[in-house]
């Protein structure tokens, strides 16, 4: 298994779209309705968010930990496969994630899990500093000690780069709610786009609605915060203001992937709109209604597809129609 630690030919393309920076990992999916093996497969948020970008056209880099073990060989072959340029940290053995699907495909998840770029900083560094787009979240926002170190990236990515945050809140993880949401309402306060699901802000949140929460936070500094809701579709609010569409119908082979691949597309979606980068923060803030329901429509159909097919698979392109061919349409 090649090392892409520290070497130059794990730096990314100077020219690099986006950066993610979280972890990865090996799901290890039980499938509670029928008796078949476990199955193994890449997965975690912030890869899987990384992979879907890249499948979308972006040029991605991750930022990230796995081990030379042969799970982190499986990780390695899948992210290289897809075209995402790796930089990994850290000194433990690669993490993983046990995935039940109950009778409706919904997964509840057991973690085996570290978080460390111990050995990467500068590389991770360098990579921020010639991003467009920088996104991270979930696990790598709330586990020491890599949290720190992805907040301080962010902090050096802003003045060339939007920022995006999804918590995808993994109680197992962090069970302090109180804790977790003053680490969440940290990164929301630095990111440019947000998105959450209805579950994240319930548990987050449990006192209001999530819509509620999604308009808190909208307070606190992003110009773009996304609702994923389930069957009920999402919800993306700006400060032009808000948009609700209906979800797909589609037969669910499960829901593991599905948030990520919605945000995964809304970062795509919004390279599209040429709304990334410090000289698209402008045109992010100032996103018609048109085209963020635009927006919506492609990030749903992105996530719709994840559903169909078993595991986190998200779509190629070639699979979606050019988000701003809608946006032009509908906004004529």
């Amino acid at each position: 298994m090649r090392s892409h630690n520290l070497t130059s030919e794990s730096l990314p393309p100077r020219d690099a779209v986006l950066t993610v920076i979280g972890e990865s990992l090996v799901d290890v999916i039980i499938d509670s309705r029928n008796s078949a093996e476990a199955t193994s497969h890449a997965g975690g948020s912030p890869m899987n968010v990384a992979v879907g970008s890249a499948r979308l056209g972006l040029a991605t880099s991750l930022v990230t930990h796995y081990a030379d073990d042969p799970n982190g060989l499986l990780i390695d072959r899948h992210l290289h496969s897809n075209g995402v340029s790796v930089i990994r940290g850290g000194n433990a053995s690669t993490s993983t994630a046990t995935a039940t699907l109950g009778p409706e495909g919904a997964a509840t998840y057991a973690f085996n899990i570290s978080w460390d770029l111990n050995g990467a900083s500068l590389a991770a560094l360098a990579t921020v500093h010639t991003s467009a787009h920088v996104h991270t979240g979930s696990i790598a926002s709330v586990l020491a000690p890599g949290d720190h170190t992805t907040l301080s990236l962010l902090d050096a990515a802003k003045e060339n780069a939007t920022i995006s945050y999804d918590p995808n809140c993994r109680p197992a993880i962090s069970p302090d709610v109180e804790a977790a949401r003053s680490r969440a309402e940290l990164f929301v306060a630095s990111s440019d786009v947000v998105k959450a699901s209805d579950e994240d802000l319930t548990w987050l949140y449990p006192h209001r609605s999530p819509e509620d929460s999604l308009a808190a936070w909208l307070e606190l500094g992003p110009s773009l915060v996304a609702l994923t809701r389930g069957p009920a579709g999402p919800v993306i609010v700006t400060r032009n203001g808000r948009v609700d569409i209906s979800s797909e119908t589609v037969a669910v082979a499960d829901t593991v992937g599905a948030g990520d691949s919605f945000m995964a597309a809304l970062i795509a979606g919004l390279a599209q709109l040429e709304a990334l980068s410090s000289a698209g923060r402008q045109r992010l803030r100032a996103l018609t209604l048109a085209e963020v329901h635009a927006l919506a429509v492609y990030a749903n159909r992105a996530a719709a597809i994840t559903c169909s097919r078993p595991g986190a698979n998200p779509p190629h392109a070639a699979e979606l129609s050019p988000l701003t061919a809608t946006a032009l349409v509908k906004g004529s």
